[in-house]
């Protein structure tokens, strides 16, 4: 099959700031489109008159239930062959699904994915955000990844349909996209990678915020791995310096509660472990960027994350793993 149907979802939550960009951006397609449909997970704000001054769009309301129940509900309104999902805050480029469709006359493709483009530059956390996902996408993913990121994938819908779509269980925006990866090859279908298929995203602008949100991160993937436990070893987009951040961020955090003991000899291994993870942040910035004011922000800014990931993982564990005991007990 050449001539496939595409119907694109876009999850909304309170973004009146970009949300009729991403919308003009899907109207404005290399490829037919059938239906765009923007489901409002229960927003406040002005979301849903902008919608509503696109007359082609369908627009949909629920009650706040997360992005993961918003694009199930969005994909249960259409009947194309495919559905494409992006976010409210990104804004596709006008060859996206082009660039993408044709993997899918291989039958075995359940899912194409695609990267980012920045629709922020000038903003320097969200250029070293970008910098870092740019990397890992050109230097780690093979054609055939293992997790696609939900912000750019389309989807065979009659797969989207087998495997029951996104876990509505994750109700943030974390691990609901890897699931879902993890589903579709588990039934035999393969993802394929389209780097060139992009969305520029608006990144995070506030460092205080980019935090919360690896704590969240941190806090789902508990979930995505008491799921899936052979994913443990890697998705393709993470490589050994993620695996070793969190063990190195929990003996640091460990030794400086320790420091209250024995002060000299637990704050020094602190100090060593410390310098060791942002040596590893810096070593690992150079190859991200060669602006030394990005590699120092950069640097600093995952050393940071670390931790956050850390006590949000840590977080789950006590969630997740006691919700499954109190299961076994019953």
């Amino acid at each position: 099959m050449t001539n496939f149907t595409v119907s694109v979802v876009i999850p909304a939550f309170n973004c009146e700031k970009t949300i009729g960009q991403a919308i003009a951006a899907v109207l404005a397609q290399s490829y037919p489109v059938t239906a765009i449909v923007v489901v409002d997970d229960g927003s406040t704000d002005q979301t849903a008159k902008i919608v509503q001054t696109f007359p082609q769009v369908k627009y949909v309301y629920q009650k706040n239930a997360g992005p993961a129940a918003a694009r199930n509900h969005g994909a249960g309104e259409v009947k194309s062959h495919l559905v494409f999902f992006t976010d409210s805050d990104c804004i596709p480029q006008r060859n996206w699904i082009e660039k993408s469709v044709s993997h899918f006359q291989d039958e075995k493709v359940g899912a194409v994915a695609g990267s980012y483009g920045i629709a922020n530059p000038q903003n320097l956390l969200a250029r070293c955000i970008h910098k870092e996902i740019i990397y890992r996408h050109q230097h780690l993913m093979p054609v055939y990844p293992k997790a696609f990121g939900s912000y750019n994938v389309g989807i065979q819908k009659i797969i989207f349909d087998k495997v029951g779509g996104f876990d509505a269980g994750y109700q943030s925006a974390s691990g609901e996209d890897n699931d879902l990866s993890y589903k579709i090859l588990k039934v035999g279908y393969k993802i394929y990678f389209e780097k060139d298929s992009l969305v520029d995203h608006f990144h995070t602008t506030r460092l205080k915020k980019y935090l919360w949100e690896q704590y969240r991160h941190g806090f789902w993937r508990v979930k995505m791995y008491q799921d899936h436990p052979q994913m443990m070893t890697g998705d393709n987009y993470t490589f050994w310096k993620d695996m070793i951040e969190v063990p190195l961020a929990t003996l640091i955090a460990m030794n400086l509660m320790l420091a209250l003991i024995s002060f000299n000899l637990f704050l020094s291994t602190a100090v060593v472990l410390a310098l060791f993870l942002f040596g590893l942040e810096l070593f690992f910035s150079f190859f991200m960027t060669n602006k030394i004011s990005e590699i120092i922000f950069l640097s600093f800014t995952m050393f940071l994350r670390s931790f956050f990931r850390t006590f949000g993982f840590s977080s789950g564990i006590l969630r997740f793993l006691s919700k499954k005991k109190q299961k076994e007990f019953k």
